[in-house]
């Protein structure tokens, strides 16, 4: 199907080609073009400018946890959070023509996928080689061409780079996922009673005794359920945080809006990102 670069059907990614952001991207948007960018700050700058319509953003792991830079990128992006998705992470051990597995001895990877990977590593004595990225990784082994280098990474980095799959579903853990959130310049208003919601917020509380168990409380009085709440050290002071938290429900929703209302009475500023719908792998 032929397409074109118009910046309505583009979604940045950070990354090179094949990243698993370009996979979540093509499964969320089959019909969109993805743009990758060197940075974080890149993709981010890529939606504000108008050169696309979406952004794929990772923002934790099920074994990495949360990812670097992105808490202090998401306040001055001036984005809006519309939409939630939970890639489950496949890694496998992608070599050039030739090569098998008695003729790999070193393996090329992003720290956290070589960590991940760790017993298939000790089990065929492979020596870890850490690269900046995955894609970036499978791009190397491709130009070098070498039977004894290899690259764990994405099958569509393996289809992008003409490597071949030595071994697929390599990671050691069953449960790695990866959760990303897409980010538009314009919010949206999702349909209610559709299905559930959830919406993003970031908040900073008054440097008082017990400002986060008070700021809190609004939510658990109004039966708002709570499923994720970060701290991060604001401008470098240890005596004031920041906070980004994710709730079920709509500040439509009358007990929503009460518990927010609450929130603001001890804190300095509230921003909402977001609601969005709530994605399937939530019912698992």
């Amino acid at each position: 199907m032929a397409t074109s670069r118009r910046p309505s059907n583009l979604i940045a990614f950070q990354g090179q080609p094949g990243a698993y952001s370009e996979l979540a991207c093509r499964q969320v948007f089959p019909d969109m073009e993805t743009l990758p960018t060197s940075a974080f700050e890149d993709t981010f700058e890529a939606v504000r400018d108008g050169k696309t319509r979406y952004a794929m953003i990772p923002v934790e792991n099920s074994v990495a946890g949360r990812v670097a830079d992105i808490h202090r990128l998401m306040p001055d992006s001036g984005l809006f959070v519309i939409a939630e998705h939970f890639l489950r992470v496949n890694h496998h051990l992608l070599a050039p023509k030739g090569a098998t597995l008695k003729t790999v001895r070193r393996v090329h990877s992003h720290v956290h996928a070589l960590g991940q990977c760790g017993k298939l590593l000790r089990k065929l004595k492979l020596e870890p080689v850490v690269h900046a990225d995955t894609a970036g990784a499978a791009a190397d082994i491709a130009r070098r061409g070498d039977p004894t280098e290899a690259a764990i990474a994405s099958e569509l980095a393996g289809q992008v780079y003409g490597l071949k799959s030595l071994k697929a579903n390599i990671e050691d853990a069953e449960h790695n996922t990866t959760r990303f959130l897409v980010f538009a310049r314009k919010a949206v208003n999702p349909k209610r009673n559709a299905g559930p919601l959830i919406t993003s917020i970031m908040f900073r509380v008054r440097n008082v005794p017990a400002a986060l168990y008070k700021a809190m409380g609004g939510f658990a009085t109004n039966g708002v359920n709570m499923t994720r709440l970060e701290s991060y050290m604001v401008g470098g002071d240890f005596q004031a945080s920041q906070f980004f938290a994710d709730f079920e429900g709509d500040p439509r929703d009358r007990n929503v809006g009460l518990a927010l209302e609450e929130l603001k009475f001890f804190t300095h500023q509230v921003r909402v990102f977001g609601t969005y719908p709530a994605h399937p792998f939530r019912g698992k």
